[in-house]
């Protein structure tokens, strides 16, 4: 056996042997197909954060997983207001990541004035200011627009950033008529939309912000037009409401919006436990783990399996 084939054989052992890098099914699933192809789901970032070391280790733990095809940070990558400071942690943070990623933007990215201005209080940024912090985030994250689209695994993922001027969780008109567009050129590929804020109901209310328009995808009545008139968005997966796998409802029959699109909720990296979720794309199905990063372990009670919907 050759030098090369040597280290490649016992890279193999390696791999093998981290069985917390491995999808449910082990390297190879059942039926003897290959492995799914994988997403980790990064929660809203909030950096840097009085935490700044415990999410650096995370991004070392999900950089030495060699089975992730993208990380998609979930919005809020800046702790506040996405002053120029935070985005340079924000930078200087995926800069180190060697996990290909995309980011959306959350309405800490450019919704609210700098804290600096304010004396501490929220207040909601002129349409100006929006849209000097938005294309620092486009900057940042090296973007040609906002939002995005990319086939994975025979799935269209769908990459949603907040924009809109009135809401800070809401879609922008011009993103609206982008996503209508392209969910009509895609109706029989079964998709699923990355956005930062979750659907109406999809949740128990264990804040008291809970499904309040400030907490949901919005405008409402829009998004619920566009999920029910194109039935093959099956997986919504978001942030915002900071959701952790120790709250009931994380993973619960209510998560299911209108009955047929199951919201997946992330929780935040501001806390002293760190999580993240990951969805493994099978053919057939899609895999939900949890994994504790603090604890270095998968949550096996948490386990999911979403059925995409059988489309004409």
């Amino acid at each position: 056996m050759s030098r090369t084939s040597r280290r490649t054989f016992l890279r193999s052992l390696a791999v093998l042997a981290a069985a917390t890098t491995l999808p449910a099914c082990g390297v190879l699933c059942p039926g003897g197909g290959s492995a799914p192809r994988r997403i980790v789901v990064l929660g809203d970032p909030h950096l840097p954060g009085p935490n700044l070391a415990a999410k650096e280790q995370l991004r070392a733990q999900v950089d030495s997983w060699d089975d992730v095809d993208l990380l998609v940070a979930m919005g809020d990558v800046c702790e506040i207001d996405g002053n120029e400071d935070e985005y340079a942690a924000v930078r200087a943070y995926f800069a180190a990541m060697r996990t290909p990623h995309v980011a959306i933007a959350g309405n800490h990215d450019y919704y609210f004035r700098d804290m600096a201005d304010t004396e501490g209080h929220y207040r909601i940024s002129p349409p100006d200011e929006q849209a000097v912090k938005l294309e620092r985030f486009r900057r940042t994250f090296n973007l040609r627009r906002l939002y995005s689209s990319r086939r994975l695994g025979g799935y269209l993922l769908v990459f949603l950033s907040t924009d809109h001027q009135k809401f800070g969780t809401g879609i922008g008109p011009e993103q609206q008529v982008w996503l209508r567009r392209l969910l009509a050129r895609n109706r029989r590929t079964p998709t699923i939309v990355f956005f930062h804020a979750p659907l109406r109901g999809t949740q128990a209310k264990f804040r008291h912000y809970i499904d309040r328009p400030s907490a949901i995808a919005q405008p409402e009545g829009a998004v619920h037009g566009l999920l029910a008139a194109n039935p093959q968005v099956f997986l919504w997966v978001s942030g915002h409401t900071h959701t952790p796998p120790t709250e009931p409802s994380f993973a619960a029959p209510i998560n299911r919006y209108d009955g047929r699109v199951t919201n997946i909720h992330s929780t935040d990296l501001r806390g002293d436990t760190l999580w993240t979720n990951s969805l493994y794309l099978h053919p057939d199905r899609v895999e939900v783990r949890t994994f504790d990063h603090t604890a270095n372990q998968w949550l096996p009670h948490l386990d999911r399996t979403i059925t995409p919907p059988l489309l004409p």
